[in-house]
């Protein structure tokens, strides 16, 4: 019995190894009734220090631009041709500890299935006596658990990419917002490079809308929209 929960709880791991993680993302977006007529757009660094020389930025800045075209939205050849200024943030918070408790089955004997019993008979003139055995055959199954806790590490990622009027910023030089997307999701991975593409597949159908409230959305790295925005070949 015990080999046999052994190779079990192998089974689970080996089944979960193989399954590739979910990421639950909220994507919450604001847009002005001009939101969509403004379809030109210069995209610029909203991170403090960061430049378009930045590595990191440019490898977002790729990602974005894929949700964008698809979007209908045109990269400017230049700032006399834009007409939308869009500012790309992104982050992820510090790793914050959580304690969690859980409880595991133990496993035992819970009773008998049955019993057979045999024995020999010795004749000593007139005199018998008889030796009997009985053996019983056990069942197993749950007979309780026991209780254990657990350490988990979360971090907060986040997106948060704005469309600015820049026909207006270039005339009065004044910033006037006309939409907002925040992109944010918790989870146990604290590789932002790794859920960055997550993230801008689930506000492609949102970004620059109006959604009226978060709205939550589940991927994984292998889902094809995922796929598109890393620029891989879909099946």
């Amino acid at each position: 019995m015990r080999n046999l929960i052994v190779i079990i709880f192998i089974t689970l791991l080996v089944g979960c190894a193989a399954t590739q993680p979910s990421f639950s993302v909220s994507v919450d977006s604001l847009a002005s009734p001009i939101a969509a007529t403004k379809k030109t757009y210069l995209l610029i660094p909203g991170n403090k220090g960061v430049s378009h020389n930045d590595l990191q930025f440019q490898e977002y800045e790729n990602y974005l631009k894929r949700v964008l075209n698809g979007r209908g939205y045109i990269a400017a050849s230049s700032e006399e041709d834009a007409d939308l200024a869009i500012v790309l943030s992104y982050g992820i918070g510090d790793p914050q500890k959580q304690q969690y408790s859980y409880s595991l089955p133990t496993w035992g004997k819970t009773g008998v299935s049955s019993a057979n019993t045999y024995g020999t008979a010795t004749t000593y003139g007139n005199t018998t006596s008889v030796n009997t055995t009985t053996t019983y055959t056990p069942t197993y199954g749950v007979t309780g658990s026991t209780n254990h806790t657990g350490t988990r590490t979360t971090f907060f990622r986040y997106v948060l990419i704005t469309g600015y009027d820049y026909t207006e910023f270039k005339q009065s030089e004044k910033e006037v917002q006309i939409w907002t997307t925040t992109v944010s999701s918790t989870g146990s991975s604290g590789d932002l490079r790794r859920v960055f593409p997550v993230l801008m597949a689930a506000s492609e159908p949102y970004i620059a809308t109006n959604t009226g409230q978060k709205i939550p959305v589940s991927l994984s790295e292998s889902d094809n929209t995922v796929k598109i925005i890393k620029g891989q070949a879909v099946e």
